[in-house]
């Protein structure tokens, strides 16, 4: 049977949204790969010079900087999918709501293999966009901005609430499963931990999950402004977000650190921690975006493409393949290395990725696990292999 609401062609897709996706599953591959580190027994961490500059990088570029630029973007492509349903005549909110379904099973075998799976909280706050579908850009416009502008306030008095639980990550008993080498105890370390160290504990239940539905708005709204086909037309706009984001950055940064510092009182009611994420989100977003518009770095943002084409598939496999590393299951070497070693096995995983995604999508025509997603969600399997261009006979003039 022929479906009449076929997905999105890789064809019309928008090449900065891949790009930038690519640059955020960087950012998440390092962030997850450097917390391997704290998993194990508590003791002091001693970094040497080159530690501490990765540190850095990592600190300013990349911690929560990247998963708060794919909520966005995934808000983005929420409003994508939407639209391209509802414009076949179809149920967008009883399809998408499968889609979450499947993206919460997805995210059971993501978590069983990391702790610190965002899938499922996408699942979740994908079905609470369903709330939003029909709202006008304007109306997700004033709505994000309430969210960013009071976040400060949430995660203050967030901070304030204790809620005892296990710490499964450092515990010695529960460290055993997590060695033992046995791929039962190995998942119950792993969904233990996922439960305890995220879903019940406050900051990341109330204050992470408010964020990320803010970035989520805010993405849908850019999609219903058309703003990422828009760039050219955009570009004096752009230059002033990107200055005006670095001041902020820099400006929230410097008093931020200073109220740190000094153990300032006005933190217990206003914390802008996440103010500083997401200037300094949006600055580099707004920066690659206009190398982008100006025809700089093409064949790095080609490859760069070509991994946020295959996200969910680089995602997951960068998890499972960490689980085989540091895990009892596999090379078992935990938090056993320095810093800078965590830091660059994971650009060297992404840049692998890169190479072989760019190999992947010149054959087929998703990635892995988005064609499974995708024939799930659509019930019917998609041709995965690229069809072969036919070849025309020589003719030959006698």
């Amino acid at each position: 049977m022929t479906n009449s609401y076929y997905p999105i062609e890789q064809s019309k897709r928008t090449a900065i949204v891949d790009i930038l996706r690519g640059w955020a599953i960087l950012g998440v591959a390092i962030g997850n790969y450097v917390d391997f580190l704290y998993i194990g027994i508590e003791k002091e961490i001693k970094y040497d010079t080159f530690s501490q500059v990765l540190q850095y990088i990592n600190r300013y570029f990349f911690a929560a900087k990247s998963w708060t630029l794919l909520t966005l973007l995934f808000g983005y492509g929420f409003a994508v999918l939407i639209n391209n349903v509802a414009s076949k005549g179809k149920n967008p909110v009883a399809f998408f709501a499968w889609r979450m379904v499947l993206l919460f099973i997805l995210a059971f075998i993501n978590s069983a293999f990391w702790l610190g799976d965002i899938l499922k909280d996408y699942a979740f706050l994908g079905l609470v966009l369903l709330l939003f579908y029909r709202c006008s850009a304007k109306t997700l416009a004033i709505i994000s901005a309430v969210i960013i502008l009071t976040i400060p306030f949430v995660m203050a008095y967030v901070n304030g609430l204790k809620i005892e639980h296990p710490a499964i990550a450092t515990n010695p008993e529960y460290l055993k499963l997590y060695h033992s080498g046995n791929w039962i105890d190995f998942f119950r370390f792993h969904l233990l931990a996922s439960f305890y160290e995220q879903i019940i504990v406050p900051g990341y239940a109330i204050t992470a999950h408010y964020v990320m539905l803010g970035c989520m708005l805010f993405g849908f709204m850019l999609q219903k402004i058309n703003f990422f086909n828009r760039l050219t037309e955009l570009k004096k706009l752009l230059k002033y977000v990107c200055i005006i984001s670095f001041m902020s950055a820099v400006v929230i940064g410097i008093v931020f650190n200073i109220a740190i510092i000094y153990k300032a009182g006005f933190l217990k009611v206003f914390h802008p921690l996440y103010w500083l994420v997401l200037s300094t989100m949006i600055f580099i977003s707004t920066s690659i975006c206009l190398l982008y518009n100006n025809g700089k770095l093409k064949t790095v943002f080609g490859y760069f493409s070509a991994g946020g084409k295959m996200t969910l598939t680089n995602y997951m496999s960068q998890n499972i393949l960490a689980a085989f590393i540091f895990s009892g299951i596999g090379l078992g070497i935990a938090d056993s290395m320095p810093y800078w070693f965590y830091f660059l096995l994971a650009v060297f995983i992404f840049i692998i990725q890169l190479f072989i995604s760019k190999w992947w999508l010149s054959k087929y025509n998703y990635g892995p696990i988005e064609w499974l997603w995708r024939s799930a969600s659509y019930r019917e399997w998609f041709p995965l292999k690229k069809a072969e261009p036919e070849v025309a006979a020589d003719i030959k003039t006698i």
